[in-house]
Protein backbone atom coordinates (compact mmCIF):
# COMPACT_ATOMS: atom_id res chain seq x y z
CA UNK A 1 0.00 0.00 0.00
CA UNK A 2 1.63 3.00 -0.85
CA UNK A 3 1.59 6.28 1.72
CA UNK A 4 2.30 9.87 0.76
CA UNK A 5 2.41 12.56 3.15
CA UNK A 6 2.77 16.18 1.90
CA UNK A 7 4.40 18.95 3.86
CA UNK A 8 5.59 22.18 2.90
CA UNK A 9 1.98 24.07 2.13
CA UNK A 10 1.52 28.23 3.62
CA UNK A 11 0.68 31.54 3.28
CA UNK A 12 2.66 34.00 0.83
CA UNK A 13 2.22 36.95 -0.67
CA UNK A 14 2.15 36.96 -4.67
CA UNK A 15 5.11 36.99 -6.08
CA UNK A 16 6.55 34.75 -3.37
CA UNK A 17 7.58 31.07 -3.45
CA UNK A 18 6.74 28.15 -1.17
CA UNK A 19 8.37 24.12 -1.81
CA UNK A 20 6.12 21.86 -1.63
CA UNK A 21 7.13 17.91 -0.16
CA UNK A 22 5.81 14.52 -0.79
CA UNK A 23 7.35 11.53 1.09
CA UNK A 24 6.45 8.46 -0.23
CA UNK A 25 6.59 5.11 0.88
CA UNK A 26 5.11 1.34 1.02
CA UNK A 27 5.86 0.28 -2.91
CA UNK A 28 8.93 -1.59 -4.24
CA UNK A 29 8.55 0.09 -7.64
CA UNK A 30 12.10 1.93 -8.64
CA UNK A 31 9.91 3.73 -11.44
CA UNK A 32 6.29 5.31 -11.09
CA UNK A 33 4.65 8.39 -11.96
CA UNK A 34 4.15 10.76 -9.49
CA UNK A 35 2.14 13.90 -9.75
CA UNK A 36 1.19 17.20 -7.98
CA UNK A 37 -2.96 18.38 -8.07
CA UNK A 38 -4.61 21.25 -6.52
CA UNK A 39 -8.47 22.02 -6.00
CA UNK A 40 -10.42 24.85 -4.96
CA UNK A 41 -14.17 24.87 -3.96
CA UNK A 42 -16.37 24.16 -7.23
CA UNK A 43 -13.64 23.71 -9.39
CA UNK A 44 -12.05 20.46 -11.28
CA UNK A 45 -9.32 19.08 -9.72
CA UNK A 46 -6.25 19.94 -12.04
CA UNK A 47 -2.98 18.33 -12.83
CA UNK A 48 -0.53 20.85 -12.02
CA UNK A 49 2.86 18.72 -12.73
CA UNK A 50 3.90 14.95 -13.10
CA UNK A 51 7.20 12.96 -12.92
CA UNK A 52 7.94 9.67 -14.21
CA UNK A 53 10.68 8.67 -11.36
CA UNK A 54 12.41 5.71 -13.82
CA UNK A 55 13.50 8.47 -15.90
CA UNK A 56 12.90 12.12 -14.23
CA UNK A 57 10.88 13.02 -17.30
CA UNK A 58 8.23 16.04 -16.26
CA UNK A 59 5.14 17.50 -17.55
CA UNK A 60 3.12 20.99 -16.81
CA UNK A 61 0.21 22.29 -16.75
CA UNK A 62 0.40 25.28 -18.69
CA UNK A 63 -0.72 27.50 -16.15
CA UNK A 64 2.55 27.16 -14.40
CA UNK A 65 5.08 26.35 -16.92
CA UNK A 66 8.23 28.04 -16.34
CA UNK A 67 7.20 28.95 -12.44
CA UNK A 68 6.46 25.65 -11.07
CA UNK A 69 9.65 23.06 -11.33
CA UNK A 70 9.12 19.09 -10.20
CA UNK A 71 11.74 17.06 -9.49
CA UNK A 72 12.68 13.83 -7.14
CA UNK A 73 15.22 12.28 -4.46
CA UNK A 74 15.48 8.91 -5.06
CA UNK A 75 17.46 8.16 -2.32
CA UNK A 76 14.33 9.74 0.32
CA UNK A 77 11.19 8.89 -1.97
CA UNK A 78 10.53 12.03 -2.20
CA UNK A 79 8.93 14.43 -4.73
CA UNK A 80 8.90 18.35 -4.51
CA UNK A 81 7.12 21.56 -5.93
CA UNK A 82 9.30 24.10 -5.92
CA UNK A 83 6.83 27.25 -6.99
CA UNK A 84 7.76 30.76 -7.61
CA UNK A 85 5.90 33.73 -8.86
CA UNK A 86 2.94 32.67 -7.08
CA UNK A 87 -0.11 34.54 -7.91
CA UNK A 88 -3.13 34.27 -6.17
CA UNK A 89 -5.34 32.30 -8.56
CA UNK A 90 -2.55 29.53 -7.27
CA UNK A 91 -4.64 29.26 -3.70
CA UNK A 92 -5.65 25.96 -3.93
CA UNK A 93 -5.30 22.57 -1.74
CA UNK A 94 -2.47 20.52 -3.21
CA UNK A 95 -2.54 17.05 -3.31
CA UNK A 96 0.65 14.48 -4.39
CA UNK A 97 -0.92 11.24 -6.45
CA UNK A 98 1.04 8.21 -7.37
CA UNK A 99 0.54 5.82 -10.51
CA UNK A 100 2.39 2.87 -10.09
CA UNK A 101 1.43 1.37 -13.46
CA UNK A 102 1.57 5.33 -14.97
CA UNK A 103 -2.11 4.80 -16.73
CA UNK A 104 -3.10 8.28 -15.65
CA UNK A 105 -5.23 6.06 -12.86
CA UNK A 106 -3.37 8.48 -10.08
CA UNK A 107 -4.46 5.47 -7.44
CA UNK A 108 -3.04 6.88 -4.12
CA UNK A 109 -3.25 10.28 -3.11
CA UNK A 110 -2.02 12.51 -0.01
CA UNK A 111 -4.02 13.73 2.42
CA UNK A 112 -3.02 17.40 0.92
CA UNK A 113 -1.61 21.00 1.63
CA UNK A 114 -3.22 24.17 1.84
CA UNK A 115 -1.38 26.87 -0.26
CA UNK A 116 -2.88 30.64 0.13
CA UNK A 117 -1.15 33.39 -1.84
CA UNK A 118 -2.65 37.06 -1.52
CA UNK A 119 -2.15 39.82 -3.66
Amino acid sequence: QVQLVESGGGSVQAGGSLRLSCAASGYTYSRICMAWFRQTPGKERERVADIYTGTGSTAYADSVKGRFTISQHNTKNTVYLQMNSLKPEDTAMYYCAADIRCTAAWNYWGQGTQVTVSS
